[in-house]
């Protein structure tokens, strides 16, 4: 298998986007008719996210009505024209140009993208300005994030999962044994990250819905988030490629990232992981994947809370290079994961696999990769069996590790309640070697 380095960022990244949103898969009628209204709800934003400011403002009491949904749009055109207007006198009071908006009901607001022409030095002007409008609930600059991992495109046979014997997890975490117990049947995983190729050999028909918040070209498939959801829930017994540490769970390819052509860096900004992050709350997913890193946001920190007190668990990379690892693995309650072949990381940090992890890539591909994204979206993967080995009634989860709170995962002991670690024999190997001999 040939193997190349690309470099890439821990994902979230800047310029403000909207949202355009595509059914796919199995997804039911229901969830396919919110996803197309999340995709006429759009206004494409400038994409260098220079002097680009996001203003919150209060929406109206009257923009939230029992059982209705919000995949982007507005209770009706009437309040739609109201908060527009009110934001375009916001825009023209300190100079700025509205460019995009996005309602956040979950929240209780509105999200304004303004743009000051002159960038950065005018926008923070604007900024300390708008601290004193009283219709501003608050404002932040642009934030930019990008994401954890390295990877190249390389085939690999056809043969029953032939690349599963590389797979870390498969003898570190004893994989096979894991998924006769769980396979994350059924639990909705959101993958937050760059295009997943949702036909790929390895998970044609594992994407339950798709969603598309970025002003981008639409594309096939975009290496980190294929990646990143193979990782997570790869088809198991399929003869080809690997086995994801959750195969059965429903994958929610939320495209709020982007590759960058030259550097293949992937990248996403605050607005997009916004609505991402939105969709995702709204349409209950249970596990929410994070494979990024940046700086600190109030938007997206507390949608993270709204995530974490409707029982989303949310996984996040570290990144050491970031104050506390970076948002949103800084985040309260997030569970921050690092790759277990980093010298050192701080209390609190788990650790897994995250170095020569077999992913799927777009092309109907396989790579190589490395970096805390990946060991993010194995426990991710791991968070979904446990999902459903708790069952429908819930209940804490737990994660055994080498050190209360953090070190690396032992998942055997996580799930199995299996007192030997992960990476020992079983009696049944040990009775096979002992025949062999």
């Amino acid at each position: 298998m040939r193997r190349e380095r690309l470099r890439g960022p821990t994902w979230l990244a800047a310029a403000a986007w909207a949202a355009c949103a595509a059914p796919a898969g199995a997804a039911p009628p229901a969830q396919a008719a919110q996803t197309q209204a999340a995709q006429t709800q759009v206004t494409p934003t400038r994409a260098d996210g220079g002097g680009e400011l996001l203003v919150l403002v209060r929406l109206p009491p009257e923009h939230y009505r029992p059982g209705a949904t919000y995949g982007g749009g507005y209770a009706d055109d009437l309040s739609r024209q109201a908060q527009r207007r009110l934001a375009q006198r916001i825009a023209r009071a300190h100079g700025l140009t509205l460019v995009d908006d996005w309602p956040m009901p979950l929240l209780g607001l509105d999200c304004f993208v303004m743009v000051a022409p002159e960038g950065p030095e005018e926008a923070a002007r604007a900024a300390e300005a708008l601290a004193h409008d009283p219709a501003v609930a608050w404002t932040e600059p642009m934030h930019l994030y990008s994401a954890e991992g390295r990877a190249a495109a390389t085939k690999a046979p056809a043969a029953a999962d032939p690349l599963f014997a590389a797979q870390p997890a498969a003898r570190k975490w004893r994989l096979a044994e894991l998924h006769r117990t769980a396979t994350g049947r059924q639990i909705p995983v959101a993958v937050i990250d760059s295009q997943v190729q949702a036909d790929h050999p390895d998970l044609a028909g594992q994407v339950a819905l798709k969603a598309d918040f970025t002003p981008r070209p639409r594309s096939a498939g975009e290496r980190h988030g294929t990646a990143v959801a193979g990782v997570i829930a790869a088809k198991a017994g399929n003869g080809v490629g690997i086995a994801g540490v959750a195969p059965g769970a429903r994958l929610f390819a939320l495209r709020a990232c982007w590759e960058e052509s030259r550097a293949h860096d992937t990248v996403c900004d605050s607005v997009s992981l916004a609505k991402a992050l939105h969709f995702a709350i709204e349409r209950r997913a249970q596990v929410i994947n994070l494979s990024l890193a940046g700086p600190s946001d109030m938007l997206l920190g507390k949608l993270v809370d709204v995530a974490l007190a409707r029982g989303a668990a949310v996984v996040a990379a570290f990144d050491p290079r970031l104050p506390g690892g970076g948002f949103p693995a800084s985040h309260k309650g997030v569970i921050r994961v690092a790759d277990e072949s980093l010298a050192s990381v701080q209390p609190g940090v788990y650790s897994a696999p995250g170095r020569d992890v077999p992913a799927t890539q777009p092309g109907g591909g396989w790579s190589l990769v490395d970096g805390s994204s990946y060991a993010a979206a194995h426990v991710s993967g791991l968070v979904a069996l446990l999902r459903e080995r708790a069952g429908a009634g819930g209940g804490p989860l737990t994660l055994v590790s080498t050190r209360p709170g953090g070190g690396a995962i032992d998942a055997c002991v996580s799930l199995l309640r299996d007192a030997r670690p992960c990476g020992e024999p079983t009696l049944a190997s040990k009775a096979a070697a002992r025949l062999s001999r």
